[in-house]
C-alpha cells in the first residue's frame, strides 16, 4: 500500500519539478548559456540584415553566431559548468545558426532568383542540418562507439555545412554575376551540401591528431597568417577555405577505408 504524500512534502516535490530558482544557479553556469543566447541573437540578426539587403553584414553575423556557438561548449567544460539545460540550449542554437540562418541569407541573396526551386533547396538544407544534428546527439549519447568515431565524423559536420552553403554568396561578393545559370547551379550546390550533411561519408574530425613539438611553432605561424589574410581578404579566403574543404572530402573517405576497411556488424549498430 502506497504511503500518501503529506501536503508539505507534495508542495516541495512540485516546486523542485519546476526547476531551480534563479538565485540558486551559480554565475559560472550562466556564462556558457549567455554565450549561446548571444549566438542565437547573432544568427537571427543575420537573417534580418539579409532581408534588409545588407548582405555582407548579414554573413558576418552568421559567421559570428557560428563562432560563438562553437566556443560555448568549450567554455562550459573549462568552467566545469556543463548542464543538461545547456546541452539542450546548444542544440537549439545549432539548428538556428548552422541550419536556418546561413541558408536564409543565401536565399535572400541568391536562391530567390530560382523562385520555388530556391525555396525548396533552402528548406531541404535546413531539414538536413536538423537531421544531422539529431544524429550527432544520438551518437554522442550512445555508450558503445566504434574505434573510428574518435577520428571521423559521419557526414559533414553542421558548422562546416554552414560555411560551405554560403560559398555562392562569397562568390557573389567577389563579383561573380548572378546569371540564371549561376543561380540554378547554386540551387543544386545547396542540395549537395544538404546531402553531405546527412550522408554516411567519413569526414576527418581532427580530434585525435597529434602534432610534433618541432611543428608547433610553424603551425601557429600558419594559423596567424590565415587569420591575418581572413581579416584582409575575407571573402576570398572563405571561398578558398570552402573549396579546399570540399576537395579534401574524397581523401578523408579514402583514409577511412584504408585504416578501417569495411564496417563490421558491431560497428554498423553505432553508425546511425
Amino acid at each position: 500500500m502506497e504511503t500518501p504524500v503529506s501536503p508539505p512534502e507534495q508542495n516541495h516535490t512540485t516546486d523542485e519539478a519546476r526547476g531551480p530558482r534563479l538565485r540558486e544557479i551559480p554565475v559560472r553556469l550562466m556564462i556558457p548559456n549567455l554565450i549561446t543566447v548571444l549566438a542565437i541573437c547573432a544568427g537571427l540578426t543575420g537573417i534580418r540584415l539579409a532581408f534588409e539587403g545588407r548582405f555582407e553584414l548579414a554573413v558576418a553575423m552568421v559567421l559570428l553566431a557560428a563562432f560563438l556557438d562553437g566556443i560555448d561548449g568549450r567554455i562550459a567544460r573549462l568552467l566545469k559548468a556543463t548542464s543538461k539545460f545547456g546541452v539542450q540550449m546548444d542544440s537549439l542554437a545549432d539548428i538556428i545558426n548552422f541550419g536556418v540562418a546561413p541558408v536564409l541569407v543565401s536565399y535572400a541573396f541568391l536562391l530567390d532568383g530560382a523562385k520555388s526551386f530556391g525555396w525548396i533547396a533552402a528548406l531541404l538544407y535546413a531539414i538536413a542540418a536538423g537531421l544531422r544534428l539529431a544524429r550527432f546527439n544520438v551518437m554522442e549519447d550512445r555508450g558503445i562507439k566504434a574505434p573510428w568515431q574518435s577520428e571521423f565524423f559521419v557526414g559533414v559536420p553542421a558548422p562546416m555545412g554552414a560555411l560551405l552553403v554560403l560559398l555562392p554568396v562569397y562568390l557573389g561578393f567577389l563579383g561573380v554575376e548572378q546569371t540564371k545559370f549561376f543561380v540554378y547551379a547554386s540551387v543544386l550546390y545547396t542540395l549537395l551540401i544538404g546531402f553531405l550533411l546527412v550522408s554516411r561519408l567519413p569526414v576527418w574530425s581532427g580530434k585525435s591528431g597529434r602534432i610534433r613539438r618541432d611543428l608547433m611553432l610553424p603551425i601557429m605561424l600558419v594559423a596567424v597568417l590565415y587569420v591575418g589574410l581572413l581579416m584582409s581578404y575575407t571573402w576570398e579566403i572563405l571561398a578558398v577555405t570552402a573549396i579546399a574543404y570540399l576537395c579534401v572530402l574524397p581523401f578523408s573517405a579514402r583514409a577511412w577505408k584504408k585504416r578501417y576497411g569495411t564496417i563490421t556488424i558491431e560497428d554498423e549498430r553505432t553508425h546511425v
